[in-house]
């Protein structure tokens, strides 16, 4: 791709921001924005306008937040990994680390920085992933090499941690307050599909029944929330 532009300057690498809070969307739009080197070409709310705004764009590195209204991060970025393999994505979230950011690698993210540690670390991790760099906290980073090395120390699991990508997903938006039916109309399922999902997570997490899942989710979600 061609980075200079009229008369042999540098063009800016375009940034495109998906993020379901408005207020996050502008904020990180700001910190960009006053860099010379970077501008962001575009936001979206969901995982539909993100992909639309990609292709009318063209950005040289996405950021996305894992709790999208409707289909997730992680569900947006398999696709945009089976749409185009080449843009890099960084995911910047809430969410704990611990629990999402190897996920996110997995599905095809470059990156993963949490929402606490952006201030200070957004922009760095942005660069390291557009110089063709991997970005992940010293953390998650020291976790996987011990994994690789088989040098991990046992520790003891979140049930949650234990669930799939989608299972987890369920999961979520039940703790959002989303019904069986909705949770179908969101991510394009049938209501027997997520009659399945939710059955699985009950069995993994020891649930007796519906009614102690919504409460564990609720709980979870709330958890999630920064105070």
């Amino acid at each position: 791709m061609n980075t200079e532009g009229i008369a042999g300057e540098t063009r800016k690498k375009r940034i495109l921001v998906v993020d379901d809070h408005p207020i996050v969307r502008q904020g990180l739009s700001q910190l960009i924005n006053q860099e010379e080197d970077l501008t962001v070409c575009g936001a979206a709310k969901d995982a539909s306008s993100a992909l639309e705004a990609i292709a009318g764009s063209q950005p040289d590195l996405l950021i996305v937040d894992v709790s999208l209204e409707g289909p997730d991060g992680l569900d947006l970025l398999k696709t945009v990994r089976l749409r185009d393999p080449a843009l890099p994505v960084l995911v910047l979230s809430m969410h704990d680390e611990s629990l999402y950011a190897e996920r996110a690698l997995r599905a095809g993210a470059r990156g993963y920085i949490m929402k606490q540690a952006a201030t200070e670390g957004l922009l760095g991790a942005i660069r390291r992933i557009l110089g063709g760099d991997i970005y992940v906290s010293d953390r998650v980073a020291s976790r996987m090499l011990q994994q690789f090395t088989g040098r991990a120390t046992p520790t003891e699991r979140s049930p949650v941690e234990g669930l799939s990508d989608r299972e987890l997903e369920v999961f979520r938006m039940i703790g959002q307050g989303h019904g069986t039916r909705e949770i179908a109309d969101l991510l394009h399922l049938s209501v027997k599909t997520v009659e399945s999902y939710q059955a699985h997570i009950k069995e993994k997490m020891s649930l007796k029944n519906s009614r102690e899942l919504v409460q564990h989710a609720v709980r979870w979600v709330s958890n999630e929330r920064p105070q």
